[in-house]
């Protein structure tokens, strides 16, 4: 597959050819979606917290005499059938974090990649190279681009004046390209490589 490469001004640098085996599938709802279950699962806090009957606060003192109040017998406030008694059986801290095979996790990475490719989202700039890390000049040249959300993906390491630039932009998000992943490639509307990134991307999924 043959993509035209353009700077950030938006005018021309050649073509690049990508891997057919990373940009030209057909992308699997299904694979998309175990994989971005297991992010999103392995991201989840599990801090949900509610209180026993050991945990709430309350007096230990016997409500009612055992017998005789024509009532039933009780011993403790705390129980879950009286009002502010502790929760039976509730949520407690826990991950939910599951397994997902390093197989399935690629296959994803590939599919998230070939679906922007399908979908004519996916841009190849040649650098990210930006006046000395000006928020509002990058700003300007995504709005001449016609990039309303993207996620821009460089090679092993960002420049540090375009990361700067972004830090800022909210519908800009930049990573490393060992930070690709199939969530963030889905939740962008375009997905921007560098040259560099696009190499990257090809040595780490072969």
């Amino acid at each position: 597959m043959k993509l035209d490469v353009i700077k950030m001004d938006g005018s021309a640098a050649g073509s690049v050819e990508l891997n057919d085996d990373l940009f030209g599938l057909e992308p699997r709802r299904d694979i998309l979606f175990r994989v971005v279950r297991w992010q999103r699962n392995k991201a989840q806090a599990g801090t949900h917290k509610v209180k026993t009957r050991s945990e709430v606060s309350y007096s230990t003192k016997k409500i009612v005499r055992q017998k005789g109040s024509g009532g039933a017998r009780h011993g403790s406030r705390k129980a879950p059938i009286f009002r502010k008694g502790g929760v039976y059986k509730g949520p407690t801290p826990r991950s939910h974090a599951h397994e997902l095979t390093k197989k399935v996790r690629r296959l994803g990475l590939m599919h998230a990649l070939s679906s922007k490719a399908q979908a004519g989202k996916l841009v190849v700039l040649e650098d990210l190279n930006v006046e000395a890390g000006k928020t509002s000049a990058l700003a300007k040249q995504v709005a001449n681009l016609g990039w309303k959300r993207a996620l821009i993906i460089d090679g092993a390491s960002i420049n540090e004046d375009f990361a700067q630039a972004a830090r800022n932009l909210e519908t800009v998000d930049v990573l490393p390209s060992m930070g690709a992943n199939v969530y963030d490639i889905l939740k962008r509307d375009t997905l921007v490589l560098t040259k560099a990134g696009v190499e990257a991307l090809e040595a780490r999924l072969k």
